[in-house]
């Protein structure tokens, strides 16, 4: 799939996100790239889809000085090859990016399971 059809997207699944959600997502970048960096593919188990680089929702003070946005990256390549058809990398971008964001709120791997 083409870079900005994988973009669209993954812009696509934010838009649909509901208000309540949206307003309460601040200083978050959402980064496409092929693969994951080496240190982070070792690190996990399985094919890395994407990961949330941060600090969540849930652990900022106002007192933290910030250190640039947030981010959740997805792993096109990665998501592709887990994929045989448009329909299902439509699914599984709105899957990553929900999945990642739950990062960014806060939530763990185990609260996650069913996202």
């Amino acid at each position: 799939m083409e870079r900005d059809r994988f973009v669209r997207l993954v812009e696509e699944v934010l838009d649909s996100l509901p208000e309540q959600f949206r307003e309460r997502i601040h200083n978050l970048a959402v980064l496409v790239e092929d693969h994951p960096p080496g240190d982070v593919a070792r690190s996990r188990p399985g094919l890395v889809l994407g990961i949330f680089q941060g600090v969540p929702a849930t652990q900022k003070s106002v007192f933290d000085l910030s250190h640039g946005p947030n981010s959740v990256v997805l792993y096109q390549k990665n998501i592709e090859a887990v994929c045989s058809s448009d329909a299902e990398i439509r699914h599984e971008v709105r899957q990553t990016v929900l999945h990642e964001l739950g990062h960014y709120f806060g939530m763990d791997e185990e609260q996650l399971k069913d996202v």
